[in-house]
């Protein structure tokens, strides 16, 4: 069977009878096959999906399909899929079965989307490379040694060896656009609020969003299309209506972009992502695109916020896994108190202790104002400082990364030079505004390099042709 990366190429081949549902499942079944010492999937659902095909393509036969027929799709691990495994890739949900689908899920299904499997990623999302997975890392499918990054590498993964045409993640401070970056694919990280997180495991949930990966931007069109949009189970979900994103990819004649300074002069940037970034900045000049420098002095202060904030979410979200209610339940208990230390330290891995210690130290009573309060405040600042300039122009461009992916283990030893692996990420993160990253060429030992595109709340629409436009002009 050719390699598919469009959905409207496959629609275009289900409607003619090139090729079938089936046949789409069964390639794709075959690719994780033989990509299983990439460690993507922690779950596929073979029968199900063989199934689901065959009775898609009845639909398509009759004419009754939906508008995601022939898109098969992988789902990351802390999506809720009823009566199949959710463990956030922690021991602590050893068993857990969901018990009912979440909104982006549902809509997946009721528009004929088929889900292949659940993918590894890092415990309760919190890691840049999926290293920290209960079920071990996932491998980068270009380079071995190699990261795919994270905490949706296995989703990115998935996406980058062929494994499914559409794969969703969970972006909480890049965690869709950072292995997009890592494996040479696209990764979209929507406005917040503009899809449900209803059936999304929180991690941060003033951070968390459902993200898309794939290697066409159609294809994360047509799918936010359908699960975009108002919910009555999520409270805090945008009521603003859902563009026809698909059938609106033409791009304006001329936009008006920025970069930023210090983005292109901070001190871990790899040179070769750096060249790779003023290429395509220098490109978008000579099409006549208005490109200019504007800076943005809040840099610095972007990874602290980010990590005081997310942890102390974290912490709050993370008590409700303490082996009474459901999953792992520790068996060297002797009393109630006991089972809550011993559960926790056993079930959970290094890095959700060390987040959920942070974050229970920032709401502490005696440092709350001067870490958490403070934080908060310099958030509003950040996206204001953002909005502002967004104000002035259409998009924010920036590299992804400050550098390609990185060797197995090789920052394991360093947080802090792990963290920085989100330094170009958390800004929008922050500000909770639409970004997403797309391929921007290869390093010259053949690694990917990405570049992110920043707009404005609730502009999808036009930061997606504007990365398909960007994409064929390279």
């Amino acid at each position: 069977m050719e390699l598919y990366t469009s959905l409207n190429l496959i629609q275009e081949d289900l409607k003619s009878g090139k090729t079938t549902c089936c046949e789409l499942v069964e390639y794709y079944l075959k690719n994780i096959e033989d990509n299983k010492h990439l460690n993507a999937f922690l779950e596929v659902y073979t029968e199900e999906a063989k199934d689901a095909a065959k009775k898609v393509d009845v639909k398509i036969k009759e004419g009754t399909a939906g508008p995601l027929a022939g898109l098969v799709v992988s789902i990351k691990d802390v999506l809720c899929h009823i009566d199949h495994g959710l463990q956030a890739s922690s021991n602590i949900l050893e068993g857990f079965q969901s018990q009912f689908n979440g909104t982006a899920i549902q809509r997946l299904i009721d528009a004929d989307a088929i889900i292949i499997g659940r993918t590894n990623c890092d415990e309760f999302a919190m890691g840049s490379s999926n290293e920290n997975s209960a079920f071990g890392p996932v491998l980068n499918a270009i380079d071995n040694e190699r990261v795919p990054g994270g905490s949706s590498g296995g989703a990115a993964v998935s996406v980058q060896a062929d494994m499914c045409l559409v794969a969703l993640g969970s972006d909480t401070g890049g965690s869709v656009r950072q292995p997009a970056a890592f494996c040479g694919v696209i990764g979209l990280k929507p406005t917040y609020s503009r899809i449900s997180r209803h059936g999304l495991m929180a991690y941060a949930s003033s951070f968390d969003c459902i993200g898309l990966l794939a290697k066409n931007v159609d294809s994360i069109a047509a799918t936010l299309e359908v699960i975009a949009g108002a919910d009555d189970y999520d409270s805090t979900v945008s009521q603003k209506p859902v563009p026809e994103y698909s059938k609106n990819l033409a791009p304006e004649p001329q936009y008006k972009i920025a970069y930023i300074r210090e983005t292109m002069e901070t001190e871990g940037i790899n040179q070769e992502v750096k060249a790779k970034t003023v290429e395509a900045i220098e490109k978008l000049k000579q099409n006549g695109h208005e490109v200019e420098v504007v800076d943005f002095p809040l840099l610095d202060y972007l990874l602290a916020t980010y990590y005081i904030l997310t942890t102390a979410e974290a912490s709050s979200n993370l008590s409700r896994y303490d082996g009474v209610k459901y999953g792992f339940r520790s068996p060297h208990t002797h009393d109630l108190e006991s089972m809550y230390k011993k559960t926790r330290s056993e079930g959970f891995g290094h890095e959700v202790k060390t987040r959920i210690m942070l974050g229970t130290f920032v709401l502490s009573a005696s440092y709350y104002d001067a870490y958490y309060t403070k934080a908060q405040k310099v958030r509003r600042m950040i996206r204001d400082e953002t909005k502002k300039i967004l104000s002035k122009y259409d998009f924010i461009v920036l590299p992804t990364t400050p550098t390609t992916a990185f060797k197995l283990g090789e920052h394991s030893e360093d947080p802090l030079e792990m963290y920085l692996a989100d330094l170009f990420t958390v800004q929008s993160s922050v500000s909770g505004l639409p970004t997403i990253s797309i391929p921007n060429g290869k390093d010259k030992g053949g690694l990917p390099i990405g570049l992110q595109i920043v707009s404005d709340d609730f502009q999808e629409e036009k930061i997606l042709a504007f990365s398909d436009y960007l994409i064929n002009l390279n």
